[in-house]
């Protein structure tokens, strides 16, 4: 059995104000030709299909004519992200053909989509994005709330995955299993994030521990936006992020984009590779005084190129941009920092406790008061800040 594995399309992104619907027709082709190419049995689509609850039209079509392309190489399964409105996207997933599967409903957990090889069944188990504020009641086992983290939802559904797997006793004893979940899983490996990544955080904490996935084969994982494997576990299960197809901040400059595509043997995971995708513009990120930046010929190199270009000038040079551009057609991202500024924007800024918004309000009235924050205005602004994030949500 052959997956391809994908993730993080977001359809409909800009790029610093720049209209990326084509690069990003010309990224899916491209996947569409590995599907293809690779003869892949299964695509899995692991969230994040589309940047935001409410798509534009042009983005709603561009997926409409992918998924026609890849149904007809394929067994195709999406599942809904936490930038996508899960009600829009599983619109109409009654009425798709038998190869199509959209999972966008938290009471499909633990129901899988079954394949079959010559080795026997596969099982695919596609878990929507589980906002916990959404499941806690939907996923608990009694009238008890589960607790309000995204390790008790991710935990609670890989419960009803076993308890499949235990129901179907003979038959799922020599079946391979495969989990699809959009989450932030973290392991013994840190996991490399981006500025791309929405926050995530509800309660503060963001996480889910690699283990709560132990005892399938095969974890397709989505949300980073890095390709990585957060940790091989223990009894076999091998857990990846596919990374998501084209560059969507400067964060992600560096990062070599790529489908993975997993074959199955009878005893589980017999290889994982990652197939590169050309990207449709190069993209960097430069610094340097103006000066620099304008007479330095090993720039040339980047003159086609998507750039974000830090001046570090004392005082802010004139006419900035206007020089610039002619140097860097594609000039997305300008900064001004003299020396002794630090204004941060590595990659890996998404997701760590350090960038933590209540972390933020923290440090900045401590800075203008003097005085920290209570704890009762802390819980006040975080949870502030988690209605707004579940407003965001909202279908």
């Amino acid at each position: 059995m052959r997956l391809l594995h994908t993730s993080d399309w977001h359809l409909g992104r800009t790029l610093h104000g720049l209209d990326l619907l084509e690069s990003q027709a010309a990224v899916l082709d491209r996947i569409v030709r590995v599907a293809e190419e690779y003869e892949v049995d299964a695509v899995l689509v692991a969230g994040d299909v589309f940047d935001r609850a409410i798509p534009p039209v042009e983005a709603v079509r561009l997926l409409e004519d992918v998924m026609c392309r890849l149904a007809r190489t394929a067994t195709v399964v999406v599942t809904s992200g936490n930038h996508d409105s899960a009600v829009r996207l599983g619109y109409g997933s009654r009425l798709f053909p038998a190869g199509m599967h959209v999972v966008t409903d938290v009471q499909r957990v633990g129901e899988p989509v079954e394949l079959a090889d010559e080795h026997g069944p596969v099982l695919v188990y596609p878990f929507p994005y589980l906002d916990p504020d959404g499941c806690r009641v939907s996923l608990a086992d009694g009238d008890q709330p589960l607790d309000r983290s995204h390790q008790a939802a991710c935990t609670a559904a890989m419960g009803r995955v076993h308890a499949d797997l235990d129901q179907r006793g003979l038959f799922a004893a020599g079946a391979r299993t495969v989990v699809m979940a959009h989450a932030f899983v973290v392991g013994g490996i840190p996991v490399e994030t981006s500025e791309s990544e929405r926050d995530i955080r509800v309660g503060g904490v963001d996480s889910v521990p690699s283990g709560v996935f132990d005892g399938v084969d095969y974890v397709a994982l989505g949300h980073v936006h890095g390709p990585q494997e957060p940790r091989a576990g223990a009894d076999g299960t091998v857990l990846r992020y596919c990374g998501s197809p084209l560059r969507y901040s400067f964060s992600e400059a560096a990062h070599e984009k790529s489908v993975t595509v997993v074959d199955l043997d009878a005893g589980g995971v017999a290889s994982v590779r990652a197939v590169p995708l050309e990207q449709p513009r190069a993209m960097a990120r430069l610094s340097g005084t103006l000066d620099e930046l304008l007479t330095d010929r090993s720039l040339d190199r980047h003159r086609d190129s998507w750039v974000q270009v830090t001046v570090t000038d004392s005082g802010r040079p004139q006419q900035l941009r206007e020089r610039l551009v002619q140097r860097f057609p594609n000039l997305l991202e300008l900064r001004h920092a003299p020396p002794e500024t630090d204004i941060g924007g590595g990659a890996g800024v998404a997701n760590p406790a350090s960038t933590d918004p209540v972390e933020v309000v923290d440090d900045f009235v401590r800075h203008v008061t003097g005085d920290p924050v209570t704890e009762a205005e802390l819980a006040s602004f975080r949870a502030a800040h988690e209605a707004v994030l579940a407003g965001e949500r909202e279908p």
